[in-house]
């Protein structure tokens, strides 16, 4: 209690309540343009933590990277372009809300739904970190792979309605994820003879030239380019009949709570993978699947809450064994070591009124996300008063600067074209472009785990199923693809036998 009473104290410090104040408010801002992540967010705010003292640079990271992550739906919701790479996995389904005339309520479900996700993951946080951290680290490659296998069956559920297609983008994904060099021989890949392109294609410029710039090329040959935003679709009344809606999906929002805060926990995943799984879950336990991409808010409910969950699990590992759970706590974790913070079970006795000081603060920052985020929208949805043309053109400056900062490199600029027009060829195909996001992001950590893991076991296939959390995962993902295949073959043997017709007898 000492501890807790001495970590109230140092948060009340008016340089800490500042900090998070500021880093909200730039954090708010850099996630709600597109391209400009919340990795990128934490990035920038490395140079300034420099001249604060401990807690003050953690709290600036924590309160950043939380509005970022949350403010990356708004441009997700009102222009289908994500703000940050974790919104990519409902982005269709609020934009379908939007044309629905039903933005307020995409975007105040998923604020609502984001801070209940972020305090429960920081009650996770609090009250769990040692024993949840001591499972993260019994996850070997072989673990990785099958969970990295599940991840990719979400492009199955996602694109149910055309399974097929799915798979197809899915495929396409896979591909892309494996140009550049192999991860074991170090061998170049479909590189065809271009520098740039050793490293792998970037993700960023991809996401953006998929979403953004494709969004562009289908209002050209639409010809709504000139057109303006229909009036009911201007975002008001944010929180109104969000309580309802919220009682109404309670399972969706615990359910995305848990998953996004145990997925957050693995370090490596993060909450990107988390939001997929998340909305895929919800469409596959859904009473009503079919109204999933039409502008349904329960997906977009439950993957809001994984993102925020995800983002506090993340910090689970990283501050219990000094393992980064994602990119932005491993930019913490050296802040942590700049700041002769060494993150690991001493820490927690050392200097335990400097943890709670922390715990504290993710509780604070979670808390601002609903009057901050209710702000953000508010001003963000004035985009929708600005004239189309002017607009994309606002928007195709962002998405080149966006792409252009990844690496500081025109290349990537070329990228994100190049994918702006691949989606548009796609979406006139009908082929969905999610299933292709998600190949590019799990493919690389699919293809290092498998070869890593066949490398150990001298390649032999019964060598995933040995240690007892990867033969459970393992299960697991060989039942999700076996199960819906073995019940479309029943469905198909009853229809034949349905329709073949007694013979008539004659005599």
């Amino acid at each position: 209690m000492h501890s807790v009473i001495q970590a109230v104290g140092l948060v009340l410090d008016p340089q800490v309540l500042l900090t998070v104040v500021l880093a909200s408010l730039f954090g708010l801002f850099v996630g709600a343009v597109p391209g400009l992540t919340a990795t990128m967010a934490t990035a920038l705010l490395v140079p300034i933590t420099f001249f604060m003292d401990p807690l003050s640079a953690v709290a600036a990271i924590v309160a950043c990277t939380a509005m970022a992550i949350t403010a990356g739906d708004i441009p997700g919701c009102l222009l289908r372009i994500p703000g940050t790479p974790a919104s990519a996995a409902y982005t269709d389904e609020t934009f379908a809300m939007t044309k629905r005339g039903l933005g307020a309520q995409a975007l105040g479900s998923s604020l609502v739904s984001s801070v209940i996700g972020g305090i429960v993951g920081t009650v996770v946080l609090i009250l769990a970190a040692p024993a949840l951290a001591r499972i993260a680290l019994q996850f070997s490659s072989f673990e990785y792979f099958w969970l990295a296998l599940i991840g990719l069956s979400c492009a199955a559920f996602v694109s149910s309605d055309d399974p097929l297609r799915g798979f197809v983008s899915l495929l396409i994904g896979l591909f892309i994820a494996s140009v550049g060099m192999d991860s074991v021989s170090g061998t170049p890949r479909f590189t065809l003879g271009v520098v740039e392109l050793l490293g792998g294609i970037s993700f960023i410029p991809a996401m953006i030239g998929m979403f953004a710039v494709s969004e562009i090329l289908n209002s050209l040959v639409r010809g709504t380019a000139r057109e303006r935003f229909a009036a009911t679709q201007k975002v008001t009344g944010i929180f109104r009949g969000i309580l309802g809606l919220v009682r109404r999906y309670w399972r969706n929002v615990a359910r995305g709570s848990v998953t996004g805060t145990l997925i957050g926990v693995l370090p490596g995943a993060g909450g990107d993978i988390a939001a997929w799984i998340s909305y895929a879950t919800a469409k596959r336990f859904s009473k009503t699947p079919e109204k999933f991409g039409t502008g349904h808010p329960e997906g977009v409910i439950e993957a809001g809450a994984a993102n925020n969950g995800g983002l506090s699990g993340a910090w689970v590992p990283a501050l219990v064994f000094g393992i980064p759970g994602d990119a932005v706590t491993a930019i913490a974790v050296g802040v942590l070591f700049m700041k002769g913070l060494n993150p690991g079970p001493r820490l927690f006795e050392a200097q335990a009124e400097m943890l709670y000081a922390v715990f504290i603060i993710f509780l604070i920052a979670n808390l601002l996300l609903l009057p901050f985020g209710w702000a953000a929208i508010r001003l963000a949805s004035r985009i929708l008063t600005v004239p189309r043309p002017q607009l994309m053109a606002i928007i195709l400056l962002f998405c080149v600067v966006g792409s252009f900062a990844i690496n500081n490199t025109v290349f990537d600029i070329g990228l994100m074209l190049g994918f702006g027009i691949l989606a548009f060829l796609l979406s006139l195909a009908g082929f969905p472009v999610a299933p292709i996001i998600l190949g590019i992001v799990l493919g690389p950590l699919l293809e290092q785990n498998f070869l890593t893991s066949m490398v150990i076991a001298g390649g032999d296939i019964a060598g995933f199923f040995e240690r007892p959390i990867a033969a459970a995962l393992g299960v697991a993902a060989i039942l999700i693809w076996a199960v819906p295949l073995g019940l479309a073959g029943l469905r198909l043997l009853r229809g034949g036998t349905r329709t073949v017709k007694p013979a008539e007898n004659n005599s």
